[in-house]
């Protein structure tokens, strides 16, 4: 993509609003995107061209819209039509799902793996960034963001994941990735059966780190990741 200095500067002026919308630095900025913050000051301050590379990993990790960006025609975010402060509670994320019939998956600007709060009482309407489409992922399903490096190299950090909402946390598939909502934090591993029957083994990717047993009943929710949403940035 071959675009003028106009042009450039259009690009890099957007992506300043995109920073100033989400309240981020650009180093902070950078860290979402998996990029070098060094690169992205050059890429905004003229000394590097804007790629296409970049393009893309801005509109897929920010929910952006591509068109949007490059050229600056269209909304930047498409948007449902909900009251902001609509909270959806958990048998209803399907119902805000469906706001979306064309527009697809919900992206949500949360990070699954930080806070204790219960997860479904973050899924807000002005906490939507965008939205993907995925044919083969349940439509109650929403995305969200994993910061963090326990599940390297199945998840990196700062990717997304398509979770769907567990109704009964005792009908577990052996071995899945699930987001397990504990009193304390949120957690994203795989989830093996364990010798007690009122347990759980929550075991990380990276083997850096140790398994941990978690009694069922501790659990106070549970999602299962139905898409891992993995994208390296080349430019």
């Amino acid at each position: 993509m071959n675009l003028t200095v106009e042009q450039q500067e259009a690009v890099a002026g957007r992506i300043r609003f995109l920073m100033k919308r989400q309240g981020l630095s650009q180093a902070e900025f950078a860290r979402r995107l998996g990029i070098d913050a060094a690169n992205l000051s050059k890429h905004l301050n003229g000394r590097l061209p804007v790629t296409s590379g970049l393009i893309n990993r801005i509109s897929a990790d920010m929910g952006v819209s591509k068109r949007w960006l490059a050229t600056g025609e269209d909304l930047p975010f498409a948007r449902p039509v909900h009251a902001a402060s609509m909270e959806i509670e958990p048998e209803a994320v399907e119902e805000s799902v469906q706001a979306w019939p064309e527009a697809g998956i919900p992206i949500y600007d949360i990070d699954v793996t930080a806070g204790t709060l219960e997860l479904s009482r973050q899924f807000t309407a002005d906490r939507i960034i965008g939205s993907m489409n995925l044919p083969s992922v349940s439509r109650d399903s929403v995305i969200v963001r994993v910061n963090g490096d326990s599940m390297m190299p199945e998840i990196f950090d700062g990717s997304y994941v398509a979770i769907r909402r567990v109704a009964d946390p005792t009908c577990i598939f052996w071995g899945q990735i699930y987001v397990v909502v504990l009193e304390d934090y949120r957690l994203v591993k795989h989830v093996h059966r364990h010798a007690d029957r009122d347990m759980v083994i929550l075991r990380s990717a990276n083997t850096r780190y140790d398994d941990m047993e978690v009694r069922l009943d501790r659990i106070l929710g549970l999602y299962l990741v139905e898409a891992i949403l993995n994208i390296k940035i080349q430019c």
